[in-house]
C-alpha cells in the first residue's frame, strides 16, 4: 500500500465529511422515521458556549416530564424507539458526567463512545435546519378594560373541542382537528379576524386581562407565553393553553410580498415599526395570519408542551410530530453581539447542548428549531432577527433499540 500524504489525507477525509454527513437525496415525504439519520463520520465538536448550570437544570426540569410518563412509553428516534426508562437512564447518566467536568477531549470521547448521534436531515434543498428565536415578552396589562387597555387576552372558550379522527379509519391515525358544534354540524372555529375584528366572543367572560395594542397582542400569540405588569407591581404569568386549530400564515412573508418591507428589512422590531407608522394597515396584515392562541394562567413559567418550566438558551421548540419530546440535542448556528446601543455589530458562530421541550405553530417539519431566549432586551433583540442557517443534532445513549 502507498504512503498517502498527511494532508491529502486531510482533504480525502474531509471530502468525504461534506457528502457523507449531509442527506445523500432529497426525501419527498418527511415522516418521525427518515426526521433523523444517525451520523457515522463526522461528529460535530461538542463544544458549549453557556454555563453549565443552565444545562443542569434543564436537564432537570426535563427528567420532571419523563418521570411523569410509564416507564414503557416508547419514543421514536428516527427509524429507532427507545422507552422512557432508557431515555431517562441515558440523560442521568449525561447530566452525572458533566458534572464530573471533564475537558473538552474527554466529552468528545465519551459522547462518541457512548451515544447515538442523530442529524436531522434538515430542509429539502440544503439539508440544513433554519434557527428562530422566541422570548418572553413583559407587557403592561391591566384585568378590566379601560380606554388605554382594551385589547384583550383570552382563556380557551368552552365551545373550543378537540376531536381525535383516528377511530374514523386509518387514513386519518394521528390526525385531530379544532372545532366548534354548531346545531348537528363541526365547523372550524373563528378565526383571528372573526375574533378580534367581529369580536364574536365579547361577552363570553373569557378575558384574563387587556393590553395596550393589538400588536402586543399579537406577538403574545406568536410567542406563546408572557409576563403581565399589573398596577402595585403585581403580576401574572400567562402562557399557552390552546389555538383555534387554523394554519400559521407568516405576516412578515405578506409584508414582503405587498411591498411593504424588504426581505433585509423583515424582524419583529421592523413589522412593529411599520404597524405603528401605519395603523390603518394592522387589521389586514395581523388577520393574514388566522391562527389564534388562548392563554391560561401560571403559577410559573413560562412552559413548553411538556409542561415544564423553560430553560433560557437550552430549550428548543420543534415539530412535535416528527421529532421525540424532551430529547437531549446539540445545536450549532449564529447569534448576534450588540453594542451599547443595542445595535447588532455581527454574528457570530455558537454551539450548545439543549433540549426539546416545546413546539409552536410555525415550527413545521425537520429543518426548523426555535430557540427560547428569555427574557429582556438582548432576548427581544435576538429572537427578533435570529434566522440562520444551522446543524441540529439528537442524542440518544447507546444500547438496545430496535428498527421499526
Amino acid at each position: 500500500m502507498k504512503y498517502i500524504p498527511k494532508i491529502v489525507f486531510i482533504i480525502i477525509l474531509s471530502m468525504i465529511c461534506q457528502s457523507g454527513c449531509k442527506p445523500k437525496h432529497l426525501v419527498k415525504h418527511i415522516t418521525y422515521k427518515n426526521a433523523l439519520v444517525p451520523v457515522r463520520i463526522c461528529y460535530p465538536d461538542f463544544k458549549d458556549d453557556m454555563d453549565i448550570n443552565s444545562l443542569k437544570v434543564a436537564i432537570e426540569q426535563n427528567l420532571k416530564y419523563l418521570n411523569r410518563l410509564g416507564p414503557d412509553t416508547i419514543f421514536h428516534y428516527g427509524a429507532d424507539t427507545f422507552t422512557c426508562s432508557q431515555i431517562k437512564t441515558a440523560q442521568e447518566l449525561f447530566l452525572n458526567m458533566l458534572m464530573q467536568d471533564p475537558d473538552q477531549d474527554q466529552f468528545n470521547e465519551y459522547i462518541r463512545k457512548n451515544f447515538i448521534v442523530y442529524r436531522a436531515i434538515g430542509q429539502t434543498k440544503t439539508g440544513k435546519t433554519l434557527f428562530t428565536g422566541y422570548f418572553e415578552p413583559v407587557l403592561q396589562a391591566r384585568l378590566n378594560k379601560n380606554r388605554i387597555f382594551k385589547y384583550p387576552i383570552y382563556k380557551k372558550p368552552d365551545d373550543l373541542i378537540n376531536i381525535d379522527l383516528s377511530p374514523f379509519g386509518k387514513q386519518f391515525r394521528g390526525k385531530r382537528i379544532v372545532a366548534k358544534i354548531e346545531g348537528k354540524k363541526i365547523t372550524p372555529y373563528y378565526s383571528r379576524s372573526q375574533i378580534d375584528t367581529l369580536h364574536v366572543l365579547d361577552g363570553k367572560n373569557l378575558e384574563i386581562a387587556w393590553l395596550k395594542n393589538s400588536i402586543d397582542r399579537f406577538f403574545l400569540h406568536i410567542q406563546g407565553s408572557g409576563k403581565l405588569l399589573l398596577p402595585e407591581n403585581k403580576t401574572i404569568q400567562v402562557g399557552y393553553a390552546a389555538s383555534n386549530g387554523l394554519p400559521y400564515r407568516s405576516i412578515g412573508r405578506y409584508m414582503f410580498k405587498k411591498g411593504y418591507l424588504t426581505k433585509e428589512e423583515l424582524s419583529m422590531q421592523n413589522i412593529r415599526k411599520y404597524i405603528s407608522r401605519y395603523p390603518e394597515t394592522a387589521d389586514s396584515i395581523l388577520n393574514h395570519n388566522p391562527s389564534y392562541v388562548f392563554f391560561r394562567i401560571l403559577p410559573n413559567g413560562p412552559l413548553g408542551n411538556i409542561n415544564v418550566p423553560l430553560t433560557p438558551g437550552r430549550s428548543i421548540a420543534l415539530d412535535s410530530k416528527l421529532f421525540p419530546k424532551g430529547a437531549l440535542g446539540f445545536i450549532s448556528c449564529k447569534k448576534p453581539i450588540i453594542d451599547s446601543k443595542d445595535n447588532i455589530v455581527r454574528w457570530e458562530k455558537f454551539s450548545r447542548f439543549v433540549v426539546n421541550q416545546d413546539t409552536g405553530g410555525a415550527i413545521k417539519g425537520a429543518g426548523r428549531a426555535d430557540i427560547f431566549w428569555g427574557s429582556g432586551k438582548y432576548a427581544r433583540i435576538v429572537a427578533g432577527h435570529l434566522k440562520h442557517e444551522g446543524e441540529l443534532y439528537i442524542m440518544m445513549m447507546k444500547g438496545p433499540q430496535k428498527k421499526q
